[in-house]
């Protein structure tokens, strides 16, 4: 009889662990186990169960029976399982709230518990008595009641767009880190700053110009892709612009082409933006269009209806789009990450502070030789609406899949005027020009 509660025991630890073996995330799964010469070490996957179960008979010569051993392992095993379940619900809970139901109060309590948490975390010592939820004390609930936070935003941007500014400029920097909130782009990076009043002009006196970013400089790194994408990149403007090169590495190249090409004679907007439309074109190459065309845009070939009917985009397409983007966008406008759009939806993604802008300084090229042509290729070579939303003030920019954009002078957040520092500006006054290239 008592052979027979022994392996019904052990058999009921073999399955707690393959249970718990099965919840835990990839790196941290992991049990902590004590040999008998007191050493520990770092038991992983199912497969080791039975060096689990030799540890616990090893140390049960010490400690007492194998029976207590094993009662005390699956009685840390159960606080540890009951832990992940409490803030998986903290997490589901917040997923399921309907929108009207959170309120800026809300956001604030939360702040307040996170820092309560990451106080008593602080005083709290770490402990080996662990299995796999996490070395550090408080680790999990604290990770969970953000992810409850950044839900509650979302919920809130949801409802009621200017509440949500409003909160999120209240909060951050100071109690929410700028890269946590789901949304920046009508965000200020400082909120004690004083809007400037003063009208800034031009040499004239009456050309209106904006400021220039005041932030400290971005230093890129690229990688060898990048590297790579950018030389076929410079090579295709080389060919759309009828041969305009540069003898200057990198992106300053690039920018260098650019600018030759807006600023030789007669030129137009719409001539601008077809050369970068062919550009970004070749770069896909003619393989990648229509594959998206129809997987992510919902776009049925003409040759299978005759028409061309498109019955999306399709649900995933802004999510999807805004997480492969960033690997290989990133040549041009530097590090991004995927976030929420205006509305809260999935498809957004926020450029860190671009590279094109940062280093041209230039609000006509990035008008018309990044926005406007990226948005028209999104919607008539994929199919999918697109919304590039720089920001002049932090030279951030917020992409938008899945949103239709509003025309420049219509836009409210695109302001009027050329950048104070701008050198294609300053080409143009020397030569006597009266173009206007950044409207």
């Amino acid at each position: 009889m008592e052979t027979r509660k022994r392996k019904n025991a052990l058999l009921t630890l073999l399955l707690m662990v393959m249970v718990a073996s099965a919840l835990v995330p990839v790196g941290e799964s992991f049990l902590l186990v004590r040999r008998p010469d007191g050493s520990k070490r770092q038991i992983t996957g199912v497969k080791q169960t039975q060096e689990i179960l030799s540890a616990l008979q090893s140390s049960s010569s010490s400690t007492g029976s194998f029976k207590e051993a094993t009662v005390e392992w699956l009685s840390r095993l159960g606080r540890e399982l009951k832990e992940v379940s409490d803030c998986a619900s903290i997490v589901a809970s917040a997923v399921m709230l309907k929108p009207d139901k959170v309120k800026a109060e809300d956001i604030v309590t939360l702040c307040d518990a996170i820092d309560d948490l990451e106080n008593e975390k602080e005083k709290t010592q770490q402990t080996d008595d662990v299995l796999f939820v996490s070395q550090e004390p408080l680790d999990l609930r604290i990770r969970a009641m953000k992810s409850k936070r950044y839900e509650y935003l979302v919920k809130l941007m949801q409802s009621n767009y200017d509440a949500y500014v409003a909160t999120a400029s209240f909060l951050s920097p100071s109690r929410i880190a700028r890269r946590e909130l789901p949304n920046i782009q009508d965000v200020p990076v400082d909120k004690n700053s004083i809007p400037s009043t003063t009208t800034i002009t031009a040499e004239d006196g009456k050309t209106p110009l904006v400021a220039d970013c005041e932030l400290e400089d971005m230093k890129y790194r690229d990688s060898l892709l990048d590297k790579i994408l950018l030389s076929i990149f410079r090579n295709l403007v080389t060919k759309n612009t009828g041969g305009v090169t540069s003898d200057k590495p990198g992106i300053e190249g690039l920018l260098e082409q650019g600018r030759t090409y807006m600023l030789q004679p007669n030129q137009t907007p719409e001539a601008q933006h077809e050369m970068v439309y062919k550009t970004l074109g070749g770069l896909m190459t003619p393989a990648l269009p229509p594959f998206y065309r129809i997987f992510m845009s919902g776009i049925i070939p003409k040759s299978i209806d005759g028409e061309g009917k498109q019955l999306g985009p399709w649900f995933y397409a802004p999510f999807l789009t805004s997480f492969v983007t960033p690997t290989f966008f990133g040549f041009l406008v530097g590090p991004s990450y995927p976030n929420r759009r205006k509305d809260g939806q999935l498809g957004g993604l926020v450029v860190e502070k671009c590279k094109f802008l940062q280093e041209s300084g230039c609000k006509g090229l990035c008008l018309h030789q990044c926005k406007l042509p990226a948005q028209q290729f999104f919607q008539e070579e994929l199919g999918l609406p697109l919304t590039v939303s720089p920001n002049f003030v932090t030279q951030e920019c917020q992409w938008s899949f899945g949103e239709t954009p509003l025309p420049p002078n219509e836009d409210p957040a695109f302001p009027k005027g050329c950048l104070v520092g701008c050198e294609s500006r300053k080409a143009i006054a020397a030569s006597g020009s009266k173009a206007d290239i950044c409207n």
